[in-house]
């Protein structure tokens, strides 16, 4: 040490990075490990996982609604046993190391390989389910896994981690197989994103995140805003059709991404629609009181106010100085076509019980509003149709830019595959239009790599004598005499072969 130096210390940023960097070593050794595990071990842990997260499911979304402020603890529950329970059920016998398939006629082997340690950004709306998510289908493709805590959820994120690590060690998975970051700085998760150990990234948290995510230089699987529609077109079952948005949209004060966030219906309905929305609890905002709340959804930056997200109705007027009913569950604002722009915020997503009310003439011109009003955000993650008409449904699923239609469901529980037959999930890719690597909700096989062992099946010789003509740009269209040629000239190899 120099002279006249002491008590050296690192400031905190340079600590977190030291941090996350041990971390990741620590994740890459459990990882060579874990690639050597057989299916039926990586099973025993995932079990024991979901077990243990069950057992504490009541007592995290206790404290996950404490720390932030955000959602109901009963709905946290639900997703706590959809993080774990339900997540585990749909991917309990899938094979995602070893070999896969094989295709004996074309000469084929898939096998699975482990991508080494996943990144993983937890968000504060969702904190302790999607910690249980991330880590099961990391463990069930014989994954490492790091996770990076929201700073706004932290306490019960490290509670989570705390509970998943003892589980997974006590069934057997090597030490270090969970990490998570204590010192959470933006200097950390820029070090565990950019970390060149890391495998893959699974990023679930705000646009910025995600961009930084897919600039990291390493793989990544992240998602992005929602901003789904729901249209009630003139067939739906109108009672049907409020209750499950309501239930959507009031469930865990709206924090799911693929909640509604406005409601597009038909002109000869559209009474009929209001008139449920008000018996099941939705307020209708005057001109006035859209305006007042306006100002509190968007802050001057043009991004959603924090404040805001997960509140419940009730609160949310409050804060803006609006009276409405005590039984208010939904706050609604009328809109036009008109407004579908960035500035205003009924058009964009809203984490929280509010919603947009738009009136078209006939499915053709919801059709065209929809696809305005995700094309101003959330193009590519999810919208919803009420609807007993599928010529509709079938038109809306050829035209509209998103990754998951749901007809006749809860949109918030129908995308993460509570309510549908999707996958469980609680990362939805947006596809390519989305800026997303995929359009799936992710599961243990997008953290897998598949190595191919392909025999062969002729030889050129073979290709020359089946093919007419000369090799070159020349050459004449493939017959299909010529294709029933190769077909055959390759079956016969392969019995040749055994």
């Amino acid at each position: 040490m120099r002279k006249g130096v002491k008590n050296l210390t690192l400031d905190r940023d340079l600590q977190s990075i030291q941090e996350v960097r041990n971390l990741v070593a620590a994740a890459k050794e459990a990882a060579e490990q874990l690639a050597n595990f057989p299916q039926e071990k990586l099973d025993r842990i995932c079990e024991a996982v979901a077990a243990a997260c069950m057992d504490h499911a009541e007592e995290l979304a206790k404290l996950a609604v404490r720390e932030t402020g955000f959602g109901r603890w009963e709905d946290k529950k639900l997703k706590n046993e959809l993080g774990s329970r339900i997540t585990w059920e749909s991917i309990r016998d899938m094979r995602t190391v070893g070999v896969l398939r094989s295709d004996p006629e074309r000469g084929l082997t898939e096998i699975g390989v482990p991508m080494g340690v996943v990144a993983a950004l937890i968000p504060s709306t969702n904190p302790t389910s999607t910690v249980m998510y991330k880590s099961l289908i990391s463990i069930k493709a014989g994954n490492a896994i790091v996770i990076s805590p929201h700073p706004g959820a932290k306490n019960c994120i490290t509670a989570t981690y705390q509970i998943i690590r003892e589980a997974a060690e006590g069934a057997g998975a090597p030490a270090n197989t969970i990490g998570c970051v204590a010192l959470t700085t933006a200097e950390a998760t820029n070090a565990l994103l950019r970390h060149r150990d890391v495998g893959i990234i699974l990023a679930t948290g705000g646009e910025a995140m995600v961009h930084a995510a897919y600039s990291s230089g390493n793989p990544a699987l992240g998602v992005g805003p929602g901003n789904g529609p729901a249209f009630i077109e003139r067939t739906a079952d109108i009672p049907a059709a409020v209750g499950r948005i309501m239930d959507s949209k009031t469930f865990d004060n709206g924090t799911i991404c693929a909640s509604e966030q406005s409601i597009v219906t038909e002109a000869c309905i559209a009474e009929a629609v209001a008139g449920e929305l008000r018996r099941q609890g939705a307020c209708f905002l005057s001109p006035e009181q859209s305006d007042k709340l306006s100002g509190l959804l968007l802050r001057a930056n043009g991004t959603m106010n924090p404040a805001i997200v997960g509140r419940t109705a009730r609160q949310i007027a409050d804060m803006a100085g609006i009276q409405v009913p005590e039984e208010t569950r939904l706050l609604v604002s009328r809109q036009d076509g008109k407004g579908v722009h960035k500035k205003n915020p009924y058009a964009r997503e809203k984490l929280c019980p509010v919603l947009a009310f738009f009136v078209v003439e006939d499915w053709e011109q919801a059709c065209e509003l929809c696809v305005r009003i995700l094309r101003n955000e959330g193009v590519g993650h999810t919208m919803t149709i009420h609807t007993q008409n599928r010529d509709v449904v079938d038109q809306f699923a050829l035209k509209k830019p998103v990754s998951r239609i749901l007809v006749n469901t809860p949109g918030a529980l129908g995308g993460v595959g509570a309510t549908t037959g999707l996958p469980p999930a609680l990362t939805l890719g947006c596809g390519a239009v989305g800026g997303s690597a995929t359009s799936d909700n992710i599961t243990p096989m997008h953290l897998v790599n598949i190595r191919r062992v392909a025999w062969g099946l002729r030889e050129l010789d073979d290709l020359r004598r089946i093919i007419p003509g000369e090799p070159g740009p020349a050459r004449p269209e493939i017959s299909q005499a010529d294709i029933e040629a190769i077909a055959r000239a390759v079956l016969a190899r392969l019995r040749e072969s055994k």
